[in-house]
């Protein structure tokens, strides 16, 4: 009797367990987890805002660019109209019965290797959305992306910002994208060309008749780089370049430290940047330790705030040239988030899916940290960051943590759940899971 009893209660608790299976399945296809979705230990801020999301994409046309595909001894005045593609996520009006879905598609491989193949994956947008103006005119925030690279990089990013009431402009940098990238020098020249041509832009286009016709406020703009990204946005924020970086490339002498021009050409509308593990403090790979494309002193001409956000092991751009280059920029009310025992790759999204080999993963993936985690806190630390010195609000529980290194924070909590006079657990961050990170803050002089 007992072990009919037994097979008969096993069997039941077995038909439940798959039948509940069976029904997380279903809800797991009904609602695809989508890079940005935040994890169950995600902090706080990760999550997103009360703003549906639309995207759309621009085709926009810088006229008479230098062209450095063609320029040469014999043909040095080479000119060109630089195309750029750039995907907009805004504020949108989401109708009750349609999905917040889209599909973005993107690259693997590389075409200076032959092997491009494209591959798409989800994003949590509608296309072609109308706006949502009731908050409206919103902050602009530039996004950057590294060398090879893709407009659809940090779409965990990109999608979580708008959702918070930011117009999100991410550039797809013609000869630098993993569909067509070419001669680098061409990505060393426009970065930050790039980056003013693209907030200019975007200013018309909200004065004008597009669909962001008064929803951009381009007067208060941030721009986000990553990598190559990083090293432009530096330049546009006010650190000129160096002699070392014009020996390389002679045409970079209007963007350099000192040139008057340059420093004219400064854009006020640039309140904040954010850079992820910011290339070209380092030329160990190219035989010249200990040199960099900017002088120290470069830094101090960067004077609107700045989040800096680096692997402790980046060995591509340097974690020590990116923390040089930190303590420079004497004039920029600063923070560094370093994430322990992360290399390069602390700003993409997850390795895609459809990945197919190493060389394709590697260009994503953290050995030592789950990616879809590390996006989580970059949304967190982004967000706060942003609300601070584009929206004036008060951040500063979450930006200056009352101990510097998350390990040695002390949960410490009175029985309602109130923190006591003890407590230095890092804001946003559940119990046990404020690990692995360090956030300085400094003061600009």
């Amino acid at each position: 009797m007992k072990t009919a009893f037994l097979k008969k209660s096993l069997l039941a608790v077995l038909s439940a367990s798959l039948f509940t299976l069976g029904s997380l399945s279903v809800l797991a296809q009904e609602t695809p987890f989508i890079y940005g979705d935040a994890l169950p230990d995600a902090p706080s801020l990760a999550a997103r805002g009360p703003y549906g999301v639309g995207v759309q994409t621009l085709q926009l046309v810088n006229p008479d660019q230098i062209d450095m595909l063609n320029l040469s001894e014999t043909n040095p005045e080479a000119r060109y109209d630089r195309p750029l593609t750039v995907e907009v996520w805004y504020p949108a009006l989401i109708p009750a019965d349609t999905a917040e879905l889209t599909t973005y598609e993107s690259q693997l491989g590389r075409a200076d290797a032959g092997n491009v193949e494209p591959f798409t994956f989800s994003g949590r947008a509608l296309r072609d959305a109308a706006p949502d103006a009731a908050g409206a005119p919103y902050p602009l925030v530039i996004v950057s992306h590294g060398f090879p690279g893709s407009r659809f990089m940090m779409t965990y990013l990109t999608e979580n910002l708008a959702s918070k009431g930011y117009v999100v402009a991410a550039i797809d940098h013609t000869e630098s994208t993993f569909a067509d990238v070419s001669n680098f020098f061409s990505t060393l020249l426009n970065r930050a060309l790039d980056q003013n041509f693209v907030l200019n832009e975007i200013a018309t286009l909200s004065a004008g008749d597009s669909f962001l016709n008064g929803l951009v406020d381009a007067e208060n703009t941030a721009i986000i780089g990553y990598s190559m990204g990083g090293y432009g946005a530096l330049n546009a924020a006010g650190a000129g370049y160096n002699s070392v970086l014009q020996g390389f490339l002679p045409v970079i002498e209007p963007r350099m430290a000192g040139n008057a021009d340059y420093e004219a050409s400064l854009d006020e509308r640039i309140k904040a940047i954010v850079v992820f593990a910011p290339w070209g403090g380092d030329l160990s790979a190219f035989g010249l330790p200990g040199v960099g494309f900017w002088d120290a002193e470069a830094f101090a001409g960067i004077t609107v705030p700045s989040l800096w956000i680096s692997g402790e092991l980046d060995d591509v751009a340097g974690h020590a040239a990116i923390v040089g280059m930190f303590d420079n920029a004497i004039n920029s009310e600063r923070y560094l988030l370093t994430y322990e025992n992360a290399l390069h790759n602390v700003a993409p999204n997850p390795p895609p899916a459809v990945v197919r080999d190493f060389a394709d993963y590697e260009r994503y993936s953290e050995p030592a940290w789950d990616e879809a985690r590390l996006n989580n806190i970059n949304q967190h630390f982004v967000t706060a960051f942003l609300a601070q010195y584009l929206r004036g609000e008060d951040s500063s529980d979450y930006l200056q943590p009352a101990v510097e290194n998350a390990n040695d924070g002390v949960v410490s909590l009175d029985d309602t759940g109130t923190p006591t006079a003890d407590h230095t657990y890092w804001a946003g961050f559940r119990p046990r899971t404020a690990t692995g990170m360090s956030l300085r803050f400094v003061a600009a002089e």
